[in-house]
């Protein structure tokens, strides 16, 4: 079975034209009109991205994404809104969700996204996978064991998700070097030549300094370039 992708979307209109376009693209869809239905999919088809409008009948996008997420589903979330406020786009990415995308929306743009996530998430080693030798990257009280995909603080794994693993990999690879927020969504988000909307570099950095700081109000491992971007500094 290919590439399967969960098109949660109570406009008909709207899968049709989705389904369609993935479908050319060689991926597979699974449709679901409202919440409920959309969840229930999610937790039992597994597919490997899913495409979540807001604005749903039944359960709206934040709590299907909530619930995906309290699940322990790591699948990819794309949220599609029609709406402008910059709290909701926040809270969805506080909620799990990797990016969003407005309506309306380029298809073009809409497949390059799908396609950085799901290549993403199939570059990414599977934590439980044998080593004859562990790749440990030590950074003073921070370690990251590529092999087994696992930052631990003090000797103690943190909980972290997918895209906060990807970025203080990427970070901690080059301690001191400043990435821009648009840097960050290209090598990290997988984005080429990446031109808009940053606020989920800011996001992502934020919920990792919790799980990483002594105190994420004064940084000492992900810390802020003023006016340029996000360094490793441990």
């Amino acid at each position: 079975m290919g590439t399967k992708i969960l098109i949660v979307e109570d406009e008909q209109n709207i899968v049709d034209i989705l389904a369609y376009n993935l479908k050319r693209e060689g991926y597979d869809t699974l449709a679901a009109f409202d919440g409920p239905a959309g969840l229930q999919l999610a937790l039992e088809q597994d597919p490997d991205l899913i495409l979540l409008d807001l604005m749903l009948p039944g359960m709206d996008g934040f709590d299907v994404c909530r619930r995906v997420r309290q699940a322990g589903r790591s699948t990819p979330i794309l949220m599609l809104t029609a709406r402008e406020e910059e709290a909701d786009k926040v809270l969805g990415l506080e909620l799990g969700a990797d990016d969003y995308i407005t309506k309306p929306f380029s298809m073009r743009e809409l497949l390059a996204r799908v396609k950085a996530n799901i290549r993403r998430v199939s570059m990414t080693p599977p934590a439980s996978a044998p080593a004859e030798r562990s790749e440990i990257l030590q950074l003073g009280r921070v370690s990251i064991d590529r092999e087994r995909a696992v930052v631990s603080k003090d000797g103690l794994p943190l909980e972290l998700t997918q895209r906060e693993y990807d970025l203080i990999c990427f970070l901690a690879a080059q301690p001191g070097k400043v990435f821009s927020r648009e840097a960050l969504m290209e090598h990290v988000w997988n984005y080429e030549g990446y031109v808009g909307d940053v606020r989920a570099v800011d996001v992502a950095v934020r919920r990792l300094r919790e799980k990483l700081e002594d105190d994420p109000a004064v940084p000492a491992f992900i810390k802020t370039k003023r006016g340029m971007g996000y360094f490793f500094g441990g």
